[in-house]
């Protein structure tokens, strides 16, 4: 199938000014067609020879067909620069393909929900898992002596790499008890009841009816996700490179290295999202949630509902049994995705840490990060199929440095000179073993009474994946095979 005429003059002129050293965004429309959208167009359609002449232009289209952010890591600040294009700063536009939707068990996209308001779209599970679509895009992450660069595009520029179209719980998960199945609902019924499934608060108000499920190692999250489809991987509970993913979209759209910077709706003069996400469900006391409900989780799914596939944050006011002072929290919401930090810690898979001993103590002193992109191979107890990608830091403290490298690690490396509003902004928490080495998995995100230290790049390598906590969660994710 040949190029319509509008697209041959289009590519024509691109092709022209390429020759003379414009960029795509210097160039004049022709026949009323957007040279960035007709690319993107073309891309999207069959036949080799177009997608052969796309490619022949993609090296000359950088400029104008990517925008992501800079940053020093020798510099202090955690804002970022702005990169690539203005205008894709403007529209953002894989931020903006993110969408709430239904899934059904075997992936397939039943509804998407109202933008504006998913409260009034059935989300009970009876019709599919509340998820959160995150389209495919594109990927570069440069290092260059002190600077790091993240680049996002919709077209496979050269450098790139593929960000496959995923799925992402749109809560914090929840188990169906009768099925064992891992689930994104809005219920509250019993058989999705939340925490450590204690039905003794059923009528109080520090119930745990509607609330996410916790008491579970990373194991059985796994394994729970796993039934939604029988002799498949395609769901999965939280995996890291869903959490990189959101990670590097975020930043990129703020321009911020810190999720927990004062939330601010309004855009800046220029435009620009500004701002972050705010502190989180982060500023609870440790001894009152304790008392209130045994470190349980009490915010509802679907809390934020409201907000649709925006960006916010809705106040939570808790029960007087947790304090007789009006306590309030913020429930923060990124394009759809609830609580994304803070609230409960969140198991990820596809990444294990092996974590040794001293050399005093006879070991090798590394804690070594195996990433693994494949869920058919996500395991708890090797590093078969997985990809050394960096070592983590092995002291505790706030983040100064990521391990970065050419895949964007978000796992914490220099942990010394930094703090809650400088550098990375959040915390790292480990520990070293007294002899031999241990494999651990890893937490995100952060819990209740974590404060200032939470945030996305929180990690904590504390535990084997087999442990549990009143406040350890996950969510639900679905990763559609290749085709």
């Amino acid at each position: 199938m040949a190029f319509t005429s509008e697209q041959e003059e289009t590519l024509k002129l691109v092709a022209s000014a390429f020759e003379n050293g414009k960029r795509l965004s210097d160039l004049p429309y022709a026949s009323g067609t957007n040279p960035y959208n007709m690319l993107v167009e073309v891309l999207d359609e069959d036949g080799e020879s177009k997608k052969a002449a796309l490619a022949s232009l993609l090296p000359y289209a950088e400029d104008s067909c990517s925008y992501g952010v800079e940053f020093d890591v020798t510099v202090s600040s955690p804002s970022c620069t702005r990169i690539g294009s203005t205008d894709l700063h403007k529209s953002l536009p894989i931020q903006s393909r993110m969408r709430g939707c239904l899934l059904d068990d075997d992936g397939k996209v039943v509804e998407y929900l109202d933008p504006t308001d998913w409260t009034g779209n059935v989300r009970d599970g009876s019709r599919g898992q509340v998820m959160v679509e995150i389209p495919l895009h594109y990927r570069k992450c440069e290092t260059d002596g002190n600077k790091r660069r993240v680049l996002l595009s919709e077209l496979p520029l050269p450098g790139y790499e593929v960000v496959p179209l995923m799925y992402v719980s749109a809560y914090e998960a929840s188990v169906q008890r009768s099925t064992n199945k891992l689930c994104s609902v809005v219920n509250d019924d019993v058989d999705y009841r939340g925490g450590n499934n204690q039905s003794a608060n059923d009528a109080k108000s520090n119930t745990l009816l509607g609330r996410p499920a916790t008491s579970i190692g990373r194991t059985n999250f796994r394994e729970y996700a796993r039934k939604r489809k029988a002799d498949s991987t395609e769901w999965n509970c939280m995996i890291y490179d869903a959490q990189k993913a959101i990670y590097w979209l975020f930043v990129v759209e703020y321009a911020t290295l810190n999720s927990q910077a004062t939330y601010n709706s309004e855009p800046t003069a220029e435009g620009f999202r500004q701002g972050g996400l705010g502190a989180g469900v982060t500023t609870i006391a440790g001894d009152k949630w304790n008392t209130f409900n045994g470190y349980n989780p009490f915010i509802p799914c679907g809390y934020t509902d409201e907000l649709g596939n925006r960006t916010g944050v809705v106040e939570y006011t808790m029960p007087t049994e947790y304090n007789e002072t009006e306590t309030k929290v913020s429930v923060p919401r990124y394009r759809g995705i609830e609580n994304p930090f803070g609230h409960i810690w969140q198991w990820t898979d596809g990444i294990n840490v092996r974590i040794s001993a001293t050399k005093a103590n006879g070991s090798d002193d590394l804690s070594q990060v195996f990433v693994c992109h494949d869920p058919a191979k996500f395991n708890d107890s090797n590093y078969e199929g997985y990809s050394h990608v960096g070592n983590e830091a092995r002291n505790e403290g706030y983040v100064k440095e990521l391990i970065f490298g050419e895949g964007g690690e978000i796992v914490p490396k220099i942990c010394t000179g930094a703090g809650s509003t400088t550098y990375i902004c959040d915390y790292h928490y480990t520990n070293i073993p007294s002899s031999g080495a241990v494999l651990r998995g890893l937490l995100s995100g952060g819990g209740a009474t974590d404060g200032a230290r939470a945030g996305f790049a929180f990690a904590r390598s504390h535990h084997a994946p087999s442990n549990t906590s009143a406040y350890f969660g996950s969510r639900l994710c679905f990763l559609p095979k290749s085709e």
